[in-house]
């Protein structure tokens, strides 16, 4: 198949499009390239240096099936700049998407966010409740989802919500709960914690990335699902990592309340099956470290990437 991946450079990306090629498709990738490259030269890979909201030169005749990664990722580089935020993350979805129908795609795969639920006090949060997103983050992802469900009929859409990834990419991201925490243990020999009793949804990144390929392979599986399969706390994590580094947790007050946990029912109903766990991607990242692969890098934190860059102001 030919694959078209926005933001395949990414933290996400930079897994998925090895996984498609070693499947034999032909993948296209556009991506701005703000925290660099990543991938590997490949036959069968032509990664195009570019800027999503220039609908003019995206080119999808003959392809298959488009993987919409792209987007001003996560809240406080959202808040940054809501106007980029608006034009990357919701804009050029649009555009994105109908282009994709005028020029034959067959499906359309958009990777949203389980965060547009917003607070929750229910238990179990399913595809069906209310969407009430707080940042501008969210609240491109929710309309954006919206957009493109309306093309139900065009092309076969699969929004999916993952929950906070978590675990090792070349192009890593160390801002990102499970992966900041454990680099606090191995860097400072302390985790701080923020509150700690804020609940947040996890998924691996190998399992994140096998759910887009799942839905690759279940295209007749269209509409929303919710991806994430461990609801546990702040605090919870930062005990799982000292089981590894024997470190001091220092809690402290937050201002960021939220808490949200997100049931996956919909998605295992489709035959899919997670492989790993938080507790594999801390044992991975600290194998990483510790062999010196990775190392505690600016660019591996986007709102400090972009502020230090001067892709966004102060």
């Amino acid at each position: 198949m030919n694959v078209f991946v926005t933001g395949g450079c990414g933290y996400k990306g930079t897994v998925l499009v090895p996984k498609l090629l070693e499947r034999g498709h032909k993948v296209q990738v556009l991506d701005a390239q703000w925290f660099g490259n990543f991938l590997p030269d490949h036959p069968n890979l032509t990664v195009t240096k570019g800027d999503v909201r220039d609908i003019d030169c995206i080119n999808l005749q003959g392809i298959d099936t488009v993987i919409h990664l792209s987007s001003v990722a996560n809240d406080p580089c959202g808040d940054l700049d809501p106007k980029l935020t608006w034009e990357i993350s919701a804009l050029a979805t649009m555009q994105l998407a109908d282009k994709a129908v005028r020029q034959g795609v067959t499906q359309f795969i958009f990777a949203s966010s389980g965060s547009v639920y917003g607070i929750k006090d229910e238990e179990q949060v399913t595809e069906d409740l209310e969407l009430k997103p707080i940042s501008e983050y969210n609240k491109t992802k929710m309309v954006s989802e919206r957009v493109l469900l309306s093309y139900q009929d065009d092309m076969m859409v699969q929004v999916i919500r993952p929950a906070t990834v978590c675990g090792i990419s070349p192009r890593m991201r160390l801002d990102v709960a499970v992966n900041l925490l454990t680099m606090q243990a191995l860097e400072k020999g302390k985790i701080t914690v923020f509150g700690g009793n804020q609940a947040r949804p996890n998924i691996h990144m190998d399992d994140i990335t096998d759910v887009y390929l799942h839905f690759m392979d279940h295209p007749k599986h269209t509409g929303v699902f919710n991806a994430g399969f461990e609801n546990i706390t702040i605090l919870d994590i930062a005990n799982l990592i000292t089981k590894y580094i024997p470190v001091e947790i220092i809690v402290t007050e937050s201002n960021d309340p939220r808490s949200y946990r997100i049931n996956s029912d919909k998605l295992l109903a489709t035959g899919f099956k997670p492989k790993k766990t938080v507790e594999h991607a801390v044992q991975e990242i600290i194998e990483s470290y510790r062999s010196g692969l990775l190392k505690d890098e600016d660019h591996f934190y986007n709102l400090k990437w972009m502020q230090k860059t001067g892709i966004v102001g102060d």
